[in-house]
């Protein structure tokens, strides 16, 4: 028999109750693991005929992707993620998000259209599916009023370069991804119902700050991956150990320098910043700078395993320091967010990279590697270096 409360919950909108369980769900677990699948994809296909169009196509690929698990997580951080239809919800996203993920190799060819529909139809559904959820909760309907209005607008760019070919494409789809990520930022501002306040864009310090974290590791995964599954026998015995070893202790030394401080206080730092929507603002980019250096990173690794002998092509050195450099670029920004400070060890380690990148050109690729694992070692030892013996920092979110 049902007792009182129970109609009383299902009449209730889906909004998370403040006094609710934080921790992320088994099933949000379950929904990240289409992204393993994903980065995977897309740091192989950067290899594939590696040039700057390549380049540009698995960026746009890997912003789509990211938006569509980012915006999945902010629902579920907005609303609560026990709730029967919030489940349904994140479960058709995650079945929108496999169906992208196997369009992937042939986005930019025969199956564009299916990418784009997709991408779509997932955000579009997810605010044709909210606004009804939530009709009991006038703001949560007009913040997801709002959201859907933005997707809108740009769905026409994304299935007209779904529909076009070539470069067409791309600048249609960078298009639709500059609507999307300057949408968000501006906090969907709509003529009539204006932007959503700051009060309807609070955020669960625990549950989002762990959210990114898991993505992260995530991304690392795929470097693990490629170190796995691309691990070549064709060369001699030293050659191959050489690379394993390079391409594992650079995998080490990204997580260890993700963690160190800022990774670990995120969720204090949110929690105790004055306006917590500020995270929500800037965490969706500098985290994408951090997984697309990692991604960059597996690719180079791929390159590498592959052929550790020979003389490093340009493109091959764009790839194998670039995703280091890339990753320390949305570090520096990271560490801001939480410290309102940069160490010079991050423009350092940019430095560095920028430094040996003219003599790697006349080196073997896995000395171009071990090049960047030095610099990245060097980061690591100038963090521990600088926190050693002193008591520990607090967060000091900028203003």
């Amino acid at each position: 028999m049902a007792t009182p409360e129970q109609p009383a919950k299902r009449n209730k909108p889906p909004v998370r109750d403040p006094e609710s369980p934080r921790r992320v769900t088994l099933l949000e677990l379950f929904f990240d693991l289409v992204y393993v699948v994903a980065l995977a994809l897309v740091s192989r296909g950067m290899v594939v005929d590696l040039n700057w169009e390549r380049a540009l196509q698995a960026l746009l690929i890997l912003m789509a992707l990211w938006w569509t698990w980012a915006i999945t997580t902010l629902v579920t951080d907005l609303y609560d993620p026990e709730r029967p239809e919030i489940k349904l919800l994140i479960v058709a996203v995650m079945f929108g998000a496999l169906l992208m993920t196997t369009t992937i190799p042939e986005a930019f060819a025969g199956r564009g259209l299916v990418f784009a529909a997709t991408y779509v139809a997932i955000h579009l559904g997810r605010g044709l599916f909210l606004m009804p959820a939530v009709r009991r909760h006038r703001q949560s309907q007009r913040r997801a009023a709002r959201i859907f209005i933005w997707f809108a607008v740009s769905a026409v760019p994304w299935i007209a370069g779904g529909l076009g070919h070539g470069h067409a494409r791309e600048a249609l789809w960078a298009l639709a991804l500059a609507t999307d990520y300057v949408g968000f930022r501006l906090a969907y501002p709509v003529p009539g119902l204006g932007a959503v306040p700051d009060a309807q864009r609070t955020v669960t310090a625990e549950h989002l700050s762990e959210r990114y974290q898991q993505f992260f590791i995530i991304a690392l995964g795929d470097a693990i991956l490629s170190i796995g599954t691309m691990f070549s026998l064709y060369h001699s015995e030293a050659e191959n150990l050489a690379a394993f070893a390079t391409a594992f202790v650079t995998t080490l030394l990204l997580w260890r320098i993700y963690v160190h401080k800022s990774g670990e206080l995120l969720p204090h730092a949110i929690s105790s910043s004055k306006q917590p929507s500020r995270f929500l603002n800037t965490a969706p980019y500098t985290h994408l700078l951090m997984v697309a250096g990692v991604v960059t990173t597996a690719a180079g690794f791929d390159l590498v395993l592959h052929e550790p002998t020979g003389r490093t092509q340009p493109a091959w050195m764009a790839v194998i320091l670039g995703g280091p450099a890339l990753f320390l670029f949305g570090r520096a920004f990271f560490e801001y967010e939480v410290f309102s400070r940069v160490s010079l060890s991050r423009p350092g380690g940019l430095l560095a990279l920028l430094t040996i990148a003219p003599a790697v050109l006349f080196l073997p690729p896995l000395v171009a590697a071990s090049g960047a694992m030095l610099v990245l070692a060097g980061v690591a030892v100038a963090d521990f270096r600088r926190s050693q013996g002193k008591p520990p920092e607090m967060p000091s979110p900028p203003h």
